[in-house]
């Protein structure tokens, strides 16, 4: 019986065309991949990019302020109704955070404030998301 399997693995890699033909015409934008066992491969660029966030050159198992920055992905902001204001932020997987601002009274709502505090909300839970995925990709999975 097959079934689907999803994982998470850290790789070095660095960029590395390679020809498109036999003939050695024409490169083929990518990057040679090597993994934690040694083994060494080579992905075409739009799939590699697809696949691994950067995290930039040390080999040290933390998530950085910039992983999270690039992971927010686009935001938008509506106003609800005369006090509440909803930001979603579409992470580059495609997952959506959403984090709501309230005032008692509308003769307060100030629409920076609101955006800040719920933006740092969501920052906070990509953090958390971020360092989940990060512990998963370097140690892989527990047996049971």
């Amino acid at each position: 019986m097959t079934q689907c399997y999803v994982g998470v693995k850290i790789v070095t890699a660095w960029p590395e065309d390679r020809p498109a033909r036999p003939d050695g015409e024409g490169m083929v934008p990518g990057y040679a991949v090597k993994y934690e066992d040694g083994y060494i491969s080579w992905s075409p660029k739009d799939v590699f990019e697809r696949a691994y966030l950067p995290m930039g050159p040390s080999n040290d198992n933390k998530v950085t302020q910039e992983m999270v920055d690039v992971m927010m992905g686009l935001c938008s902001e509506q106003r609800l109704d005369p006090k509440t204001l909803l930001v979603t932020a579409e992470t580059l997987t495609g997952f959506r955070q959403y984090e709501t601002s309230s005032c008692v009274d509308p003769a307060n709502f100030d629409a920076a404030i609101g955006r800040e505090c719920c933006l740092k909300r969501i920052k906070d839970t990509l953090w958390k998301c971020m360092g989940f995925v990060v512990q998963w990709g370097r140690f892989g999975l527990k047996q049971k």
